[in-house]
């Protein structure tokens, strides 16, 4: 079974346009959990544009389902991780100017620096996972650097899937069986969303989790819109509704 992990950046970054505490992230948090949502992620970036470091350390301690921190694993990072010892640690090599993150890492090329970094947190029982684009070599470099699960890239499938292009999904089917077969877990994200979520998960074999931020956001917008324009207008009593 597939779990649902939600990244929560987008109701920090509503919070903070604002200033104050709305929403409050840390009750959104656990509503989702109540709702039904299977983790909570998060991805801090070092200039604390939407979730800040106070923010890991305080979902650290109310989260009940699984946890999830991604990040570039600089320094800081690192020591939040060790700090608030989440359930999960994904890496990402985003650039600190990246708005969001746009590539997978080369297992290859960094084989020495993330063979060390996975090492400490697998010494404090934290499990690894590592952003990697659908190359079947890189996934092969991911066994060899030490991590428990990779998190497949999906926004090249997400644009060839709305473009029509179906076959987009092939490449992730062969990367999930290739992982499946040297005995690393599958996570996917990235650009996932109610239009291509089942396609994907009927097609690419043994995914264990999918993280959804962005999409799921814009989507709840959209289909709680209607619902709070009529309580609003209820409420002033200008509704017939």
């Amino acid at each position: 079974m597939t779990k649902l992990s939600v990244n929560i950046n987008k109701i920090a970054t509503l919070r903070n346009a604002r200033g104050g505490n709305m929403p409050n992230l840390l009750q959104t948090a656990k509503d989702i959990e109540h709702f039904g949502g299977q983790g909570i992620t998060i991805h801090p970036r070092p200039d604390e544009r939407h979730i800040r470091y106070q923010d890991a350390r305080d979902l650290s301690k109310i989260v009940a389902t699984e946890f999830n921190i991604e990040g570039n694993p600089i320094p800081k990072f690192i020591d939040l991780v060790l700090e608030t010892r989440p359930a999960q640690v994904t890496l990402v090599p985003d650039a600190i100017t990246n708005i969001t993150s746009n590539a997978g890492w080369d297992t290859l090329t960094h084989k020495s620096f993330l063979t060390e970094v996975i090492s400490e947190f697998k010494r404090n029982n934290i499990r690894t996972s590592i952003f990697v684009d659908p190359d079947l070599n890189i996934i092969e470099g991911a066994k060899a650097i030490g991590a428990d699960r990779i998190e497949l890239y999906t926004e090249a499938f997400a644009e060839g899937y709305k473009k029509g292009n179906q076959k987009a999904v092939n490449i992730y089917k062969e990367s999930a069986l290739l992982a499946t077969k040297i005995d690393l877990g599958i996570n996917a994200g990235h650009d996932l969303s109610l239009d291509n979520i089942q396609y994907f998960l009927e097609n690419v074999p043994n995914v264990l989790e999918v993280s959804i931020g962005h999409a799921l956001i814009c989507e709840s917008l959209y289909l709680g819109l209607e619902n709070v324009v009529q309580m609003y207008l209820r409420k002033m009593g200008l509704s017939n509704k």
